[in-house]
């Protein structure tokens, strides 16, 4: 009566197997290492930095253990967190801005775990140590460049009428023209009611002044606030889009209030680092040459990115931004050279098409738009070297053609470097350009010590919860509770190895939610062994066990399902560490069905399947 098929010994031996193989890497810890790379995205790692790398630990006489190349970067091993972060102080006072060094956690999983997909469960910023940053958006730079776009459309728009102005300018977040005559006051007014019809004081608000010829148009609220939300938005998925591009595990970038967005980097131990990532931003200006009739406040000169020596001016007034980008990635040009071919959203493609369509044989120039960091080893008060960094934006011209023919929403663009450096372009391209500027308000490092005390507690918590069920288990239903026993260690090495399969990361809540795991894997199991007892009141043993286990099906499914619909809750609308509760809680609660009902009856099966047994002890 009590016994299962081979087929249904086979399933729970498979899927034991399978779970011990992918929570074994978790067995072995990761390694302090270094990565280091050069800034120039252009130039990959080689032998001679890493003999330089070398040269410069050994004569600090810094110990390492291993040292290698790997993707275009160079990795160095240590034995101590304490040998990893000396070194790293060492190579960046010395190196300054020619390299990037990262400070990274090495795993040394066995190669033949990583050939099955074995990998260890990754940490969360609250285990692993990381950086938090609290970035805000500037508004006021996002409104300016807007009216800047505005002032630049109406002054163009004006002269085609013939509208005639004195003098237009931003003045307090306004748009101020100041126009010859009254003719061209009406004229100018008529233009601005034609072009929002029904929109004036929801878009915009106009303030007229006849007696001295002058409109001014400023934004309304409603306009503000649709500023404030689309650069926030465009700024949070271009940071979000940046970090995951660039290989950060588990990111966090979120909105915090109305200008504020909350980003997180698990195992990045190195804000510089960390801030070189986000900071990474790069956008293209498309911009006309300026020729002989172009004011000369209206034009700026600019070095090419591939010779300083050499220099052009460019108007002002921007054709198309890299935020009008929807899609960029690499090829090659006739010449075999690198290209990155660009396509536009329409009303980028417009603005293109009208642009070139009156200046065929004039030339466009591509304006690369990059922000950099500077470092720069000074001595403090105290007689310590220390490091100093400022931030500024560099633009360069990375292509000057002659408009041959009207362009639209699809063009390509060449002279971008080497294949490396387009798709590094066409990447951030991809990801999207920054809507505003924005500057950081908070920074925090969370040290791995941290991270490893947090660890530590939460391991230790899990034990002693572990070990009390156990003893409770065994001492109250003898052979039965060691049955649960083993099927509740079970549940754990499939609770590891289904996060790390799935890649989920684990955070101090989900430490908590893999506690709850245990004692509501405890608990099905309780109202089983409850159930044979009463069964045992009017049946025999056999009967008793299999009708204890089929009927205390029915009430632990119920109670499982209910939990797992508010764990998917929590995951749905939770951000952060909600979310980390609720994945270990649900990856619980299925784990913690499939021991409790397949395993531990397959074991009593084993124990007391077709035997003749007058008495139970339960």
């Amino acid at each position: 009566m009590n016994k299962f098929s081979i087929t249904q010994y086979l399933l729970i031996l498979c899927v034991v197997v399978l779970g011990f193989t992918y929570a074994l890497p978790n067995l072995y810890p990761t390694q302090p290492s270094i990565q280091v790379a050069y800034t120039d995205s252009g130039k990959s790692a080689d032998q001679p930095l890493m003999n330089e790398l070398v040269t410069i630990l050994e004569k600090n006489g810094s110990g390492y253990e291993e040292i290698f190349l790997r993707d275009n970067k160079i990795v160095i091993k240590f034995s101590t967190l304490d040998q990893q972060l000396d070194s790293k102080t060492i190579l960046q006072n010395t190196l300054l801005d020619r390299v990037i060094i990262a400070l990274n956690l090495e795993p040394t999983t066995p190669d033949w775990l990583k050939d099955l997909g074995g990998k260890p469960v990754k940490l969360g910023l609250d285990l692993s140590g990381g950086v938090h940053f609290l970035l805000e958006v500037d508004i006021d730079t996002a409104k300016q460049g807007r009216l800047e776009l505005l002032l630049d459309t109406y002054r163009k728009t004006f002269k085609e009428d013939r509208i005639a102005f004195s003098d237009s300018s931003i003045k307090d977040l306004a748009l101020h023209f100041k126009f010859r005559d009254q003719d061209s006051y009406n004229k100018a007014l008529k233009k601005y009611r034609n072009d929002s019809p029904g929109l004036t004081g929801l878009q915009y608000i106009i303030t007229e002044r006849p007696s001295s010829n002058t409109l001014i148009l400023e934004y309304s609220d409603v306009a503000l606030r649709e500023i404030r939300d689309y650069a926030v938005g465009q700024n949070l998925t271009t940071l979000r889009n940046r970090v995951n591009e660039l290989g950060v595990s588990e990111p966090i970038v979120q909105r915090q209030g109305a200008t504020r967005i909350v980003v997180q980097l698990p195992g990045v131990q190195d804000p510089t680092a960390a801030k070189k990532i986000i900071g990474k931003t790069a956008n293209l200006e498309f911009r006309l040459e300026a020729n002989s009739r172009t004011s000369p406040l209206r034009k700026e000169e600019f070095n090419f990115k591939d010779n300083d020596y050499a220099t052009a001016f460019l108007e002002k007034a921007v054709v198309v931004s890299g935020d009008r980008v929807t899609n960029a990635n690499t090829g090659f040009d006739e010449s075999g050279f690198s290209q990155v071919n660009i396509t536009l959203d329409m009303q980028g493609g417009r603005a293109m098409q009208k642009a070139t369509s009156g200046n065929i044989g004039r030339k466009l120039a591509v304006l690369f738009v990059e922000q950099k960091s500077k470092s720069e080893l000074v001595t403090d008060e105290n007689g310590n070297n220390i490091i100093e960094q400022t931030t500024y934006i560099e633009k360069n011209i990375i292509s000057l053609a002659t408009i041959q023919a009207v362009l639209g929403t699809s063009f390509r663009i060449t002279g971008v470097g080497n294949p490396q450096e387009a798709s590094e372009l066409a990447l951030l391209l991809r990801a999207g350009a920054l809507a505003a500027p924005m500057k950081f308000v908070e920074e925090r490092t969370v040290g791995p010590s941290l991270g490893k005390e947090n660890i530590e507690l939460g391991m230790r918590s899990i034990m002693i919860g572990f070990a009390l069920v156990v003893i409770f288990m065994t001492l109250y239903y003898r052979v039965f509770g060691i049955a649960a026993n083993v099927s509740l260690f079970l549940n754990l090495v499939l609770i590891t190895g289904i996060m790390s399969l799935l890649g989920a990361t684990l955070t101090l809540p989900g430490i908590a939610g893999i506690v709850l795991t245990v004692g509501m894997a405890v608990d099905a199991n309780v109202l089983i062994f409850a159930r044979i007892r009463e069964e045992l009141k009017e049946k025999d043993p056999q009967s008793a066990i299999h009708d204890g286990f089929s009927r205390a099906f029915v009430t632990i499914f119920d109670a499982n399902v209910t939990t797992l619909i508010a764990a998917l809750i929590l995951y749905i609308i939770g951000t952060g560490p909600v979310k980390g509760f609720a994945i270990t809680l649900s990856i619980g609660i299925v784990t913690s069905m499939f021991t409790a009902i397949m395993c531990t009856r397959a074991m009593v099966n084993l124990i007391y399947g077709n035997k003749n047994i007058k008495e139970l002890k339960i």
